[in-house]
């Protein structure tokens, strides 16, 4: 039997980032595609596959892209840096939504953009037959991949927070996400991510990203806090991760049992 064409799958999660919906997001860090699979069928609208701070390959990455299929959310891999060799392979694997950290000028976030862009949109390499396109069975794979991909940049410093006008201008850019424990560390406050002066900064920062009207994202593992950032006003939050909901629980339920020592 003859295989139809299709079509590209629609990424709900950048839909979402475009219509202000508020979607809680989880962090990946545990490096197990069992982990991954279990957790795309909770209900959560992204998974956060972090490859920055894991020794997680390309390789890898294709394991949980495979895990997540025919869960609720949408699989967006954080890159180790902002790098387009990095990011031309995991495009091919079929990674279509990004976060890019440490992005800290107009000019990075551009580059950031034209690394999943083929040309003349971009310099992303061509390939013909890869997970991406369907194996090629995506008939619009090469009018429309664009459409389906998101480009999230993370802020972690003040100079990013200055540039925050010209970054949210840039063309391709769905999300911007506030990395609020590397910007603790770069206002002087390591560890310290709820110093008032750190929230001040935070504060600050998400009036700028509203303003360009890009969403805008952010973590916090604490329930009440993130419910709070939701009213605050930001469209994405990560309000937990695989390996602090096995800690905390593992812990918890020992102490359930038998006490704490």
């Amino acid at each position: 039997m003859r295989t139809s064409a299709r079509v590209i799958p629609v990424n709900n999660f950048k839909a979402g980032l475009a219509q202000n919906r508020r979607q809680p997001g989880l962090w990946l860090t545990l490096e197990s595609a069992n982990a991954t699979e279990i957790v795309a069928g909770s209900g959560y609208d992204w998974l956060l596959l972090d490859m920055e701070h894991t020794s997680l390959d390309v390789s890898q990455v294709a394991e949980h892209i495979r895990a997540s299929k025919g869960g609720t959310a949408e699989l967006v891999v954080r890159v180790p840096w902002n790098d387009p060799i990095v990011m031309k392979r995991l495009l091919d694997t079929g990674v279509r939504s990004f976060m890019i950290p440490y992005v800290q000028s107009a000019a990075e976030a551009r580059a950031a953009v034209a690394a999943t862009r083929y040309p003349p949109l971009g310099v992303r390499g061509v390939s013909g037959n890869m997970r991406a396109n369907g194996f090629n069975r995506y008939s619009d794979y090469g009018a429309r991949y664009h459409e389906e991909q998101c480009i999230i940049v993370q802020i972690e410093s003040p100079a990013a927070i200055a540039a925050i006008a010209e970054i949210g201008a840039v063309d391709g850019v769905d999300g911007v996400f506030i990395g609020p424990n590397d910007l603790a560390a770069n206002l002087g406050f390591f560890g310290q991510p709820g110093a008032p002066q750190v929230r001040a900064a935070i504060a600050d920062a998400l009036q700028k990203i509203r303003s360009t009207g890009r969403a805008p994202g952010i973590l916090n593992f604490d329930p009440a806090q993130a419910r709070q950032l939701f009213e605050d006003g930001f469209s994405f939050v990560a309000i937990g991760s695989d390996t602090s909901i096995l800690a905390r629980r593992s812990e918890g339920l020992l102490s359930e049992v038998v006490g704490s020592a």
